[in-house]
């Protein structure tokens, strides 16, 4: 039985630097929409991570697709490009300021991995366990309690509840 729906968010872009911090402001602002604030550091960190590397290797073009989604007790983040060319996991040398990005979404989250579509390009995804959710419920006052909070009384016989 499913308890929860799925929840999608989908961002269409090209993948420019400047374009890549407003994608993270929207996973962000779309994750605090979610109730899931514990996840939106690392999920900024993964997208950020994964765009980059769209924004340096893809071709013919840097246009990309984001999506995050929330299906139960899990969030994949997956970004979809036009480059059938598959990215490799790689050793980078300790003082190197490139080539450890996947090596940072593998870190971070609980899985990635790639999905190849042929001439379409490739999707790279990563999922990261979302906490429980929990409903805010309305706050109702309790049957025979004050305004402040406390019992006025509690209807069985031989207790006294504090005024």
């Amino acid at each position: 039985m499913i308890s929860q729906p799925s929840r999608h968010c989908t961002v269409e872009l090209q993948a420019l630097p400047s374009r890549i911090g407003q994608v993270r402001r929207i996973v962000s602002a779309q994750l605090r929409y979610w109730h899931l604030d514990p996840l939106i550091d690392v999920a900024a960190l993964g997208v950020t991570e994964l765009l980059t590397n769209v924004h340096r290797h893809a071709r013919p073009d840097k246009m990309c697709t984001v999506e995050i989604e929330l299906l139960l007790d899990r969030l994949t983040v997956s970004v979809h490009d036009h480059d059938p060319r598959l990215p490799e996991l790689r050793d980078a040398e300790p003082f190197a300021t490139c080539g450890r990005g996947l090596a940072m979404v593998a870190a971070v989250s609980e899985s990635w991995g790639v999905r190849p579509q042929g001439a379409a390009g490739k999707i790279v995804w990563f999922t990261l366990p979302a906490p429980p959710m929990t409903m805010a419920l309305p706050t109702y006052p309790v049957y025979g309690a004050a305004a402040d909070g406390r019992y006025a009384d509690t209807r069985d016989a031989g207790q006294q509840a504090p005024v």
